[in-house]
């Protein structure tokens, strides 16, 4: 595919991360998501006692297999709305050439139908076998490909098209690798705000699966008055009978991920037993956005419209207790540390973001992959970012590389009572 270049010339607004403010994203947006079939904004904030706004997005005409309810959240109505309509424009635009409904145009890159060691010998391509697969391939098979632009080394590289589409059923003869999912799916004002979206999100991705499959989610970071609208968000979840921990997960790329994750301990349902993320170089913008999307995840459950989330059921069926014993390590006592003690590494520009964020990676993985999903007739770019070997375990349990094996697993505390001979 052609070189993607990143525009030095952009800078955010002078105290943001924005290129854009958020009334000119929300006009520039406006007469767009009618092209993508989407018929509602909604405001789903009173479905929940906890009032941190959150937007959801219909779009009736999803592909077979994608949802068509899409959630948006956000410190205020504005940035809510704004994040339910993004997350539309990516579900629409992942959707494969011939799958959808709406957008007729097909992608920039380019194609082909292959087996591995057929297409090696041609073209740089990207060994199938670093997307963390569940089961081996079979290398003399068919695969589909779709050219990615690597960042790292400046060079078009064919991928998978089973790790850019979603949903993603193979064609013909060809081999699926994968369930697909939506790891590394961003939009954005601008291109190159699509391109940190989707590196950050595929950062934070990595960096809660280890934790998560560790068992080990960091330092607990505690928000004071002096942290301004973050702490009046946390206080709205005490306020509300909610435990809110705050965590700053340990990861080797220095980038500030947080888990935020909540006990209901008033109504003690174990589907409110949720968490949210957010990876970001400025610290704070993490910290929202982990909040935020545990407020979200909240909604989601209480809603429950959206088709991926049939976790309700079982998880009612195990119980409170049972759900909080197994995620302890959610809930337990961390180090306390402040948020002005977290690092700040966030620059003026979403060039300058991309770079800080270019030499982190350097030396934990060979390529940083992306791929243009954007139409002609869509005034909206989305991306999605590959960056091989890093781990998606939070979302695909059957998916496990060697970073995560790299891990220390926390034992699970026993009861003194338990008995050995009982345990299963």
């Amino acid at each position: 595919m052609p070189e993607i270049k990143i525009d030095r010339s952009l800078s955010y607004i002078e105290g943001t991360q924005r290129v854009y403010d958020e009334a000119t994203t929300l006009e520039n947006t406006k007469n767009q998501i009618k092209k993508i079939g989407v018929t509602r904004i909604a405001d789903i904030t009173n479905l929940d006692r906890l009032g941190v706004p959150i937007f959801s997005s219909i779009r009736p005409s999803a592909a077979p297999g994608a949802i068509s309810i899409y959630s948006g959240k956000g410190s205020t109505e504005q940035r809510a709305r704004i994040s339910a309509i993004m997350e539309s424009f990516e579900r629409c635009l992942a959707e494969r050439p011939g799958l959808n409904a709406n957008i007729a145009g097909d992608i920039s890159a380019p194609a082909l139908v292959e087996s591995y060691l057929n297409a090696r010998e041609n073209y740089v391509t990207l060994d199938p076998g670093s997307l963390l697969l569940s089961q081996p391939y079979n290398p003399s098979s068919l695969l589909e490909w779709v050219g990615a632009y690597d960042l790292l080394n400046k060079e078009e590289v064919f991928v998978s098209a089973n790790a850019v589409y979603h949903p993603y059923d193979s064609p013909g003869q060809c081999q699926k690798l994968f369930l697909s999912n939506t790891n590394g799916l961003a939009s954005g004002n601008v291109l190159e705000e699509a391109i940190l979206h989707g590196l950050l999100e595929v950062i934070e991705r990595d960096a809660i699966s280890t934790a998560q499959f560790t068992r080990d989610l960091g330092k607990e970071i505690v928000l004071t008055e002096e942290d301004g609208y973050l702490y009046e968000i946390s206080r709205k979840f005490k306020d509300s009978g909610i435990d809110l921990k705050i965590w700053l997960v340990p990861t080797d790329t220095g980038i500030p991920t947080i888990i935020a994750a909540t006990d209901d301990v008033k109504l003690k349902d174990p589907a409110l037993l949720v968490m949210g993320a957010g990876s970001h170089l400025k610290p704070e913008i993490a910290v929202a956005r982990a909040i935020t999307e545990a407020a979200q995840s909240r909604v989601v459950q209480i809603q429950g419209a959206r088709e991926d989330t049939d976790r309700e059921g079982f998880i009612r069926s195990v119980g409170y207790d049972r759900m909080k014993r197994l995620n302890w390590f959610w809930f337990e006592e961390g180090e306390k540390i402040s948020l002005s003690e977290v690092q700040d590494f966030s620059k003026r520009s979403p060039a300058e973001n991309i770079g800080v964020i270019l030499e982190k990676l350097k030396g934990l993985t060979e390529k940083v992959l992306v791929v243009n999903l954007s139409r002609e007739e869509v005034a909206v770019p989305v991306v999605r970012v590959i960056i091989p070997g890093f781990e998606l375990f939070t979302i695909d349990r059957d998916r496990k590389g060697k970073r995560l094996a790299a891990g220390k697993k926390k034992e699970i505390p026993r009861n003194k009572n338990d008995k050995p001979w009982k345990r299963r």
